[in-house]
């Protein structure tokens, strides 16, 4: 699946169009990729974040690189822990609830109004109650993922570890509202895995980067 992937982005480096694909120019990923990891630094990225990771992401970081060039503005590191530190306390390895995005949604529009409440402190307590259920849907809607990469504008790119989504690749746009939803291709049903995900992007970057005759993308 790998094979000559981590070639093929290095030498993106070289391409004459390669500052016309998205997050590779300026302050961007420009093509680079950091080592792989070894087993034993895998383990214990593992260990420490107490999941295994999807087989593609796992073999990627075997194989390809531990982040650098990537879809957007390119794949966050993920590097072992130092020595002696204790386990993630996050939710990693929580399940993955994809429904808490509409479930999140209907909470909003259950909001407290003060119109429905006697006076203000009953408004306040029905209020700070509901602000509370809102807090922890919102911060449960990453349960069970890893965010993978900065789509830019406070978007990100997450990768869900288990369950029946478990390898697929999914948006965090909690910045716009709009809690977590699949990333899928314009063309193609279903959700992408990350293997899809990734190699769909750099076939792309290598239509742009490498076009020689005429616009952009146009070879």
């Amino acid at each position: 699946m790998w094979t000559g992937v981590r070639e093929r982005v290095l030498a993106l480096r070289d391409a004459p169009r390669r500052r016309e694909v998205f997050g590779a120019g300026g302050s961007g990923h420009g093509f680079e990729l950091l080592p792989a990891l070894t087993t034993g630094q895998l383990a214990a990225v593992e260990t420490h974040l107490g999941v295994t990771l999807p087989p593609e992401y796992r073999a990627f970081l075997l194989e390809v690189g531990a982040g650098g060039a990537g879809p957007d503005y390119g794949l966050f590191p993920l590097s072992p822990p130092a020595p002696g530190a204790p386990p993630a306390a996050g939710p990693a390895a929580r399940p993955f609830r994809p429904g808490l995005t509409a479930l999140l949604d209907e909470h909003a529009l259950a909001q407290p109004r003060p119109a429905d409440h006697p006076d203000d402190d009953a408004f306040a307590t029905a209020h700070a109650a509901w602000q509370a259920r809102e807090d922890a849907l919102y911060d449960a809607l990453t349960d069970g993922t890893l965010h993978i990469g900065d789509r830019g504008c406070a978007y990100y790119n997450v990768l869900v570890l288990a369950g029946p989504h478990g390898g697929t690749v999914w948006e965090d746009v909690r910045a716009v509202g709009e809690g977590i939803v699949p990333q899928r291709l314009v063309s193609g049903p279903g959700n992408l895995t990350f293997a899809a995900w990734y190699l769909h992007w750099l076939a792309g970057a290598e239509r742009t980067a490498w076009a020689v005759d005429g616009p952009a993308g146009s070879a």
